[in-house]
């Protein structure tokens, strides 16, 4: 079995969760408030700059030229289009500023940016690979089992459950695959599952509208 696999089976009963949110239920039929959503899209504007980042500091990081020039191309495509579906719903929903870096955005952020920095360079990549690949799934288990014709986030769905999306996801599970040596295996999955326990939060974070006190 290879490094993803294990890595995907660790979070097995965390994904079910994930799609048992208040957040991910409300926003797959459309009754989300939109205060929530504009909460979310607000803290994910702040997080993707710090994710882009992420992913143009492994390129640099990466020994490899093909997983360099991967990241810093999956960098680029955070930065337009992310960076376009945000913008999207600003207009459309009257979303005025991105506001501060709250707590579950905050952390997410420089926990991502230091493991870059500081972990090896195989670890940074599985710290990454959750928002990738969590989305995917999220966005393509709605696509298919909901309607999402007159949905007010049917542009979020329709990024996530893309097949453009998808070519990327598969991109950096097959690059976390290759790096995967049995000495670095073990700390790759501990970053892959923190981050996608941050993925949780983030989601339950901006349900409840979670600030600074």
């Amino acid at each position: 079995m290879n490094w993803s696999n294990k890595a995907w089976n660790s979070i097995e009963e965390l994904y079910a969760s994930i799609l048992k949110m208040p957040f991910i239920v409300e926003l797959s039929d459309g009754t989300l408030p939109k205060e929530k959503f504009c909460f979310y899209m607000a803290q994910d504007a702040i997080y993707l700059e710090h994710f882009g980042r992420t992913l143009a500091l492994i390129g640099t990081k990466s020994p490899d030229l093909k997983h360099a020039l991967s990241f810093i191309s999956f960098a680029q495509s955070t930065f337009i289009v992310e960076s376009a579906l945000h913008e999207s719903y600003f207009k459309d929903f009257g979303i005025t500023g991105r506001g501060v870096a709250e707590p579950a955005c905050h952390h997410y952020s420089h926990f991502l940016r230091s493991t870059a920095a500081i972990e090896p360079v195989e670890v940074a990549m599985a710290a990454v690979l959750p928002c990738f690949w969590i989305y995917r799934k999220v966005g393509g288990y709605i696509f298919k089992n909901h309607r999402i014709e007159g949905n007010p986030y049917e542009k979020w769905i329709a990024t996530y459950s893309s097949d453009e999306f998808a070519r990327s996801v598969n991109s950096a599970i097959a690059i976390c695959d290759t790096v995967a040596s049995e000495e670095m295996e073990a700390q790759m999955t501990e970053a892959f599952v923190t981050s996608s326990r941050l993925e949780f939060e983030f989601w339950e974070a901006a349900y409840k509208l979670r600030r600074w006190d």
